[in-house]
């Protein structure tokens, strides 16, 4: 083997398995990153989340949640009720968070959600 050869080995083999490493500790913050059936309920019950089908940040924020997210007080444009909803609280962004009569727009990370809700453990 020549050793531009084994050079171009040996940076394959290095791009492999940093990729390996990203991505398993990629998979592993987003599994620790979802909040527990008590913290979803209380930011459910201390907030109102309003997206739009289709909204890709809407889905991320959404997914942030997990099988938690069925607690959230969600308002979805395209629902039944849902653009007159929009109109009655200023919404003109999706996502927004609407948390103590503030708007927070964009996909909001939990622990900001459960500073903002006051969860405590």
């Amino acid at each position: 083997m020549s050793k531009t050869a084994t050079i171009i080995t040996i940076i394959i083999v290095l791009l492999i398995a940093g990729g390996i490493i990203y991505w398993k500790n990629f998979q592993g913050s987003a599994i620790q990153d979802i909040p527990t059936e008590a913290e979803a309920k209380w930011i459910g019950e201390h907030s109102v989340l309003y997206v739009q089908e289709g909204c890709i940040h809407c889905e991320a924020q959404e997914d942030l949640f997990g099988i938690n997210v069925k607690y959230l007080d969600i308002v979805d444009y395209s629902e039944e009720g849902g653009r007159q909803k929009f109109a009655d609280a200023g919404v003109t962004q999706t996502p927004t968070w609407i948390i103590n009569r503030q708007k927070y727009v964009g996909v909001q990370p939990i622990e900001k959600l459960k500073e903002l809700t006051g969860y405590q453990n």
